[in-house]
């Protein structure tokens, strides 16, 4: 018997990543496409070639045949609709973030505690080969001591959908921090066994899309300027984590005055080191009888969308809790939270 699921949310990273992979997964069946564009919503059932189109979730929520949804929403609703997906009794993967708050992620934890259904966020990169295999390295003690992580997220005037969604902090709560660094900061926090943050200190700057009308590009994936719109999130930001691990520092950027597209993540061990290209392979640093060696593995890299997509289903099943489950993602929701926070009152917060 297949698994019904519905899918909440008909944009980009529905069409590009969880319909495909619930598609090609045989144990599943897509019975709901939602949007509250009702044109969205009919495109995937033509597209796909199943399923029924609503704009309302809640039509969703009465029916007992769907075991499980994914929240493919802007931000701003990440939190009431899979609250209110939990406690109707469906198993809920909800995209990155978790909520634009920390207080909005507590809330999800504790319905998900409370209905004892399953909450995944989708912080796909925990089910990407590159990523697996270096938190193996780092498991195994080959970079020994792992002391401090360098992450960098930087772009050249890449702002997403100036004036809409993306850069409207009451929708999406944040900028290119919440955007692109939850998927960074998380990497770095899953291969380093998710060690408890102390102290973090930040700072967040809202400067080059401030003027609209006078922000040059060269393109904009998520939609053209809307210059009536808001622009009031960060385009770029810089700060550092201590951590009962690894000190982390970090620099990201929608957009920079620099031409240039940095994309990595840095595990500095006193043994070996490695950087890891975003999306990609890594190569690692050592020193082997007396020589300075560098290598770069050489694997098959699986789609981790399906991956992330497979074992959300088999976790259902089997009751397994993933890697990726609300318990163990809150905590990049709580630095996310502190990173702000600094940047807001311009000093270091201490985390308990």
């Amino acid at each position: 018997m297949t698994m019904k699921v519905a899918i909440i949310g008909c944009g980009t990273i529905a069409n590009s990543a969880h319909i495909p992979a619930y598609m090609k997964n045989k144990e599943v069946e897509i019975k709901y496409f939602c949007d509250i564009i009702p044109e969205r919503a009919k495109a995937a059932v033509e597209k796909y070639g199943c399923g029924i189109a609503v704009t309302d979730y809640k039509e969703i929520l009465k029916d007992p045949e769907v075991t499980a949804v994914s929240v493919c929403t802007p931000n701003k609703e990440h939190a009431y609709i899979s609250i209110d997906c939990l406690r109707a009794g469906k198993h809920v993967l909800c995209e990155k973030p978790a909520a634009r708050t920390y207080a909005e992620a507590l809330e999800m934890q504790k319905a998900a505690q409370e209905t004892g259904k399953i909450l995944n966020i989708g912080v796909v990169n925990r089910f990407n080969d590159s990523v697996n295999r270096i938190k193996e390295y780092i498991d195994s003690g080959k970079l020994g001591e792992v002391f401090h992580v360098y992450v960098s997220f930087r772009s050249h005037r890449s702002i997403p959908g100036l004036g809409g969604a993306f850069t409207t902090k009451e929708i999406a709560g944040g900028g290119a921090l919440i955007d692109w660094g939850v998927h960074f900061l998380d990497i770095v926090m899953y291969c380093c066994g998710d060690p408890k943050p102390i102290t973090v200190t930040g700072e967040a700057f809202c400067k080059l899309g401030k003027n609209m009308k006078e922000y040059v590009y060269t393109s904009m994936w998520a939609g053209p300027p809307k210059y009536d719109g808001i622009y009031d999130v960060d385009d770029s930001i810089t700060g550092m984590i201590r951590t009962e691990g690894p000190v982390i520092t970090f620099n990201g950027a929608w957009a920079q005055n620099i031409g240039e597209r940095e994309m990595y993540i840095d595990f500095m061990g006193d043994k070996a080191g490695i950087r890891l290209d975003y999306g990609a392979g890594f190569t690692l640093y050592t020193v082997e009888n007396g020589a300075l060696v560098s290598y770069k593995p050489q694997f098959n890299m699986t789609n981790h969308f399906e991956n992330e997509i497979n074992a959300f289903v088999d976790c259902i099943k089997t009751g397994k809790k993933l890697a990726s489950h609300i318990d163990t993602v809150i905590i990049t929701a709580k630095i996310m939270q502190a990173i702000y926070d600094s940047s807001d009152q311009h000093r270091e917060i201490v985390l308990g």
